[in-house]
């Protein structure tokens, strides 16, 4: 995407992919779909081989890897609009995308083939097994143990807040090694269903209820030795190198949300008429709408500034760390105020305000806290950090 950028940072070509993706969106994504699989606690995965068209699936690698060759502000763009649709959306390609690129960029040929083909076609559901019962933000404290037995390797630990932990059928596990080679460092593993047994259950969550959000239990379970994906003792730099990319997913994520509740507010206040009057033209309310609006559009600017920097090639934990911050949270507001407007109606699950409400909730927490947020961006500005 080489073209001069428009008014709005994208190119042409870009702005013409966001097009074809609304389309698409709103032929193929009803909010009556959306709806149907809440209610079911489940995801229609064919939707993301349908998508992989558009550079959902893999659009960050490379053409020669199977990729689109997408640059970071493109793929803001994109992860927007799949907030703006559907935040359970988001973050299930959020987990596809961050095991393809561990596959892309760590993966040895012969994982390459059995895996990343596949899932550069949108067929292979996935999770990635980090967080732990006592372990969340504190990646570094892992304790599922991987003891290296001849041809295997044997896992004892337990994940918890695992995305389509029940569904997927590869993970890529986090756990700390024991071998000849390594004393406790944390590796990445490889996990196929079909040749690991391993305990997985559903957690109930009050947002992205369609995500299958899991805990994962493994007694004695017995991965493959050449499932070791990188190398080993070097997991937590591969887990630490992502969190850019995922911290600029979730922003843009909760922008396209803040949006499509600012939209419905919108629709909404133009219509509702109370003491024979329609209630955009109260003041309060016209307060509400403008407030949103500012915050929905600082989102969007703090989070493409953190795309540009990625696509110059700088660090970007500060641009990421701020725009997931003011983002997420700016998001919740915005539904918030979505919902005031909305007043009795916000709280009806026949409007998808109120999903939206509890799912702009939840990007609060995921990678990283609002709370780590702000220490690595203090650490970021003062060169003092609050984590020792």
């Amino acid at each position: 995407m080489a073209e001069a950028p428009a008014a709005d940072g994208l190119s042409d070509e870009a702005r013409m992919l966001r097009e074809s993706i609304r389309a698409f969106m709103g032929k193929n994504l009803s909010e009556s779909r959306i709806a149907e699989s809440e209610a079911r606690g489940s995801f229609p995965w064919e939707l993301i081989g349908q998508l992989r068209e558009f550079g959902y699936v893999g659009g960050l690698l490379p053409e020669e890897a199977g990729g689109f060759g997408l640059t970071y502000r493109a793929w803001a763009m994109m992860m927007e609009e799949a907030g703006y649709r559907w935040l359970s959306l988001r973050v299930l390609l959020n987990t596809l995308n961050i095991v393809v690129a561990l596959l892309h960029h760590l993966g040895d040929e012969r994982q390459k083939r059995k895996w990343l083909e596949p899932l550069l076609r949108g067929e292979l559901p996935v999770w990635v097994g980090i967080t732990e019962p006592e372990h969340g933000s504190d990646v570094a404290s892992v304790t599922t143990r991987a003891e290296e037995r001849g041809d295997h390797w044997l896992v004892n630990g337990n994940k918890l807040w695992i995305t389509n932990g029940v569904n997927g059928r590869l993970g890529v596990l986090v756990a700390r090694t024991f071998s000849p080679r390594c004393d406790g460092g944390l590796s990445l593993f490889l996990v196929d269903r079909d040749e690991t047994e391993y305990e997985a259950s559903r957690v109930g969550t009050m947002f992205v209820k369609a995500t299958a959000t899991s805990q994962l239990g493994f007694r004695d379970a017995r991965i493959p030795r050449e499932n070791l994906l990188g190398p080993e003792g070097q997991g937590l730099k591969a887990i630490l190198t992502g969190l850019n990319y995922g911290r600029l997913n979730v922003a843009a994520g909760a922008v396209g949300a803040a949006q499509a509740a600012l939209d419905l507010a919108t629709d909404y206040v133009k219509t509702r008429k109370q003491f024979g009057k329609t209630i955009g033209g109260f003041q309060l309310v016209q307060k509400l709408i403008v407030d949103m609006t500012v915050r929905t559009e600082a989102a969007r600017a703090l989070t493409d500034r953190a795309a540009q920097a990625m696509d110059q090639g700088l660090s970007a934990r500060r641009e990421c760390s701020i725009a997931k911050l003011y983002a997420s949270e700016a998001a919740h507001e915005v539904a918030s105020m979505a919902l005031q407007a909305h007043g009795g109606m916000g709280y009806s699950t026949d409007y998808p305000i109120e999903r939206i409400f509890r799912d702009t909730r939840g990007g609060l927490i995921p990678e990283g806290t609002s709370e780590i947020q702000t220490l690595i961006i203090g650490r970021e500005i003062l060169g003092l950090s609050a984590f020792s």
